[in-house]
């Protein structure tokens, strides 16, 4: 990953833009991180990654709630429960 600082990368973004669609672009402002450009390809793998990842959550969260006995009955009733609240 390249790092440039905010000044360089103000000045030069069309490389900045250039370089980060082959890599990720750090750009430091008085030498703190405090942005990353990627190309938009990264980002959509990045995001897919992220659903399919919640969606495995939920399907053991969904998975251990079945094998505990929570149906869809027992559910309904539970949100009506809180729902009065």
């Amino acid at each position: 990953m390249r790092t440039v600082p905010a000044s360089e990368a103000k000045q030069a973004f069309a490389s900045v833009l250039d370089t980060a669609m082959h890599e990720p672009v750090l750009i430091q402002r008085q030498k703190r991180d405090v942005a990353v450009v990627l190309s938009m390809a990264e980002y959509e793998r990045l995001t897919r990654l992220n659903v399919a990842e919640f969606q495995r959550f939920c399907d053991q969260i969904g998975e251990r709630a079945t094998r505990e006995g929570l149906d869809d009955a027992a559910l309904a009733e539970l949100l009506d429960e809180t729902s009065g609240d």
